[in-house]
């Protein structure tokens, strides 16, 4: 067998929340029939598998049984305005160089951390824009047979930070390869309040996508903590959406909530809103801590467990539920399924 399988290994370092997470089997994969050989490596034994990108977008909760493959695919061709990516780049080089070549789309995605196959899992969204309404297709192979899946757009039941692979599909297949469809005729998505501010700053004549990147860029660094700096998986829960019926009625109670309307009619609550409001910034459960920063990002302090930080988050859960009637949804992915 050509694959270097490797036992008990400490995934602190293969996940941003840095937590000490131990996978039973480890496995790195750098082509679709490394991750073939794996599959049916697991197979054979019976073993459970789990799929860990960069790490950037789970919370290990506890130790993971069975095989965990970290995908290291690469490869970007572009032809046209499609761009066909593997799973295992990252998702930044891959703004950078489509932006690079002239195409947008991509320029409000700019700096989400993570590799390109864990993108479609979450529809990964920043500043009014969402990756699912520029994705064509994605390849990914079924675990338990080693079937090749090719999912089109409609296929892949993109929502709100949400997919066919974080239901379905969860822990059903490996995503293999994304395709996009992007343009060479740019036009700015600026409707949120950071980057209308940032406009109103800029010359009169038009911008280009390379600066809105920038700008983007710019806002993240200023509005998140750095992962590289201190542990988290940014935006830790969904924005609610609400009714407008039930918006009036929380909005009689509390005038001052901020809510954006959505194209379906309803009507997206801010959830870091809903948090700072109840004073829980720097509120802690062991080593985990909503943040000082952001109040929609929970942060590992030094040596928090999984166990830290799920038990923070039920305690947002419950003090936003006590107060606001709103369920906040965790937004990572969550080994093992809680």
């Amino acid at each position: 067998m050509s694959l270097n399988i490797q036992r008990q290994v400490l995934l602190t370092t293969r996940n941003s929340l840095r937590l000490p997470a131990y996978a039973e089997f480890l496995v790195e994969v750098n082509s679709d029939s490394e991750v073939l050989e794996a599959l049916t490596y697991a197979r054979q034994r019976r073993w459970p598998v789990t799929v860990l990108g960069g790490g950037s977008n789970c919370v290990l909760a506890q130790n993971i049984t069975g095989l965990v493959i970290c995908v290291r695919t690469r490869g970007i061709a572009i032809e046209g305005n499609r761009v066909e990516v593997a799973a295992g780049e990252s998702w930044d080089l891959l703004v950078r160089q489509t932006l690079k070549v002239g195409l947008s789309g991509l320029e409000n995605l700019t700096l989400i951390p993570g590799l390109v196959g864990a993108a479609p899992i979450q529809n990964i969204g920043a500043y009014g824009v969402e990756l699912g309404t520029m994705i064509e297709q994605v390849h990914a192979i079924e675990i338990e047979s080693g079937k090749a899946l090719v999912l089109s757009n409609s296929e892949c039941q993109f929502g709100y930070r949400d997919s066919i692979f974080k239901q379905s599909l969860r822990q059903v297949a490996v995503i293999s390869r994304v395709c996009l469809r992007l343009s060479h005729d740019f036009s700015p998505r600026l409707d949120y309040p950071e980057l209308r501010q940032w406009r109103e700053l800029q010359s009169s004549d038009g911008v280009t996508a390379t600066q809105v990147s920038e700008a983007v860029a710019e806002i993240r660094r200023k509005k998140l903590p750095d992962p590289s700096m201190i542990g988290n998986v940014g935006s830790f829960f969904k924005n609610p959406q609400v009714s407008l019926d039930t918006l009036r009625q929380l909005q009689n109670e509390f005038p001052t909530m901020p809510a954006r309307e959505q194209e379906d009619g309803d009507w997206k609550l801010s959830a870091a809103w809903l948090i700072d409001s109840l004073g829980l910034k720097g509120f802690k459960v062991g080593q985990a801590a909503v943040s000082d920063q952001h109040a929609l990002v929970l942060v590992n302090t030094g040596t928090a467990t999984g166990e830290d930080i799920m038990a923070l988050a039920r305690q947002v859960q419950y003090r936003v539920m006590d107060r606001y009637n709103l369920q906040l949804e965790i937004e990572p992915v969550v080994y093992p399924s809680a």
